[in-house]
């Protein structure tokens, strides 16, 4: 346990990922209604909208409508999503209200790659390597490099460390070709094939490797394992997390409709808070902005907390 952080930091991203798989068709309004909401209750990373094209994720067909109706608050960072260049010509159109940073966005699954991207790990090195350029042209930094399917992969089976090793050598290598500074590591169950043991044990080679790199990760609640996964990264000093609140979203790519989508937000301040981590969140707040976005979908989402509310509700209301 000596490795807990004392503080975590948080990326919400449930407008993003949880607008591009709902069935909706979900308002501007309420999508903008919950982005403000969130805005109040403390987090300070907030992921409001993808950039890509509509004929293949037609929830964010109206991203730019978004971002011109939301009303950011001060410090609180708000970014959005994009895969290519006609993404980011789009998102810079919003750099007055949206912080821009370059990503080199590789996955450890051939399958997955194809599948998501419609592209050979070899022709998505060239595409980062090309986009990679295009921030920095912009004068955009790229100090990330994003693995996704990093434990598992529903296309490809069970994923070895050293794969996960060699993608993110790759994604190094691109960046030394460009000249960004990478400075985080994120690493990404995208399809919720992580148990606590391999989060270990990646974790552990990649720190092998690089043991000065940030890492960050981005966990699914596919199989019921995201708190559990999150706890063994915490007491691997790791601080930084992607969350969505209510458990909104999943990957549209993924094969799985049904399943439940990233880690709760609401669950991940939970588990920090009962450790006595800091997240500068207000968990009962959150948690009404949950059932906001539970009204807003029209159906129940995977948070619990949505529904059996916080401890510390319970313990002020407890008579000593």
């Amino acid at each position: 346990m000596s490795d807990l952080p004392k503080m975590v930091e948080i990326h919400e991203e449930g407008p993003r990922e949880g607008f591009q798989i709902e069935p909706g068709p979900i308002s501007t309004t309420d999508k903008v209604k919950l982005i403000d909401a969130l805005s109040e209750t403390g987090l300070k990373h907030i992921q409001i909208c993808s950039f890509v094209n509509p004929r293949l994720v037609p929830g964010w067909s109206d991203a730019e409508a978004v971002v011109e109706a939301f009303n950011p608050v001060k410090d609180v960072t708000y970014t959005g999503l994009y895969f290519n260049g006609n993404g980011l010509d789009r998102a810079l159109q919003y750099k007055s209200k949206l912080t821009l940073s370059g990503s080199i966005s590789l996955t450890a699954s051939e399958g997955f790659t194809k599948k998501n991207l419609n592209r050979s790990h070899a022709e998505n090195l060239t595409a980062m390597k090309r986009q990679a350029a295009a921030h920095l042209d912009n004068n955009i930094a790229v100090h990330r490099i994003s693995i996704m399917a990093a434990f598992g992969c529903n296309y490809q089976g069970d994923i070895a460390p050293k794969q996960v090793i060699n993608t993110l050598k790759d994604g190094m290598s691109i960046a030394e070709e460009t000249g960004a500074h990478i400075t985080l590591f994120s690493l990404a169950d995208t399809m919720g094939w992580a148990a606590p043991h391999r989060i270990e044990h990646i974790i552990g080679e990649v720190r092998s490797e690089w043991p000065d790199m940030e890492l960050s990760l981005h966990l699914h609640d596919t199989r019921g394992l995201a708190v559990a996964n999150a706890y063994a990264g915490l007491k691997m000093g790791v601080r930084r997390f992607d969350s969505t609140v209510g458990g909104l979203g999943g990957c549209p790519f993924a094969g799985q409709p049904k399943a439940a989508g990233n880690i709760c937000t609401e669950e991940l301040v939970l588990l920090c808070e009962e450790l006595g981590i800091k997240t500068g969140v207000n968990l009962d707040r959150l948690i009404e902005v949950g059932r906001m976005a539970e009204d807003i979908v029209g159906h129940q989402l995977p948070g619990e907390l949505i529904h059996a509310g916080s401890l510390d509700a319970f313990r002020r209301n407890i008579v000593n």
